[in-house]
């Protein structure tokens, strides 16, 4: 059995992530090692416009 991009989704939903809270995770993480963050962006299978869509957002949206 793998672990993928839903079972992180639905664990961050379990302990009481929402969309907005989702997205400062994924902002801090790209502030800290953008190069993780990309590397565990593919392990999940993303396709590489959405990386780049999420990796520019996750800049954008970085008020920290």
């Amino acid at each position: 059995m793998s672990f993928g991009k839903s079972d992180w989704v639905a664990m961050f939903r379990e302990i009481g992530l929402d969309e907005p809270t989702m997205q400062r995770w994924h902002a801090t993480f790209e502030r800290r090692d953008a190069d993780a963050h990309k590397s565990f962006l593919e392990w999940l299978g993303e396709p590489a416009e959405s990386i780049e869509r999420i990796r520019n957002a996750s800049r954008n949206d970085w008020s920290g």
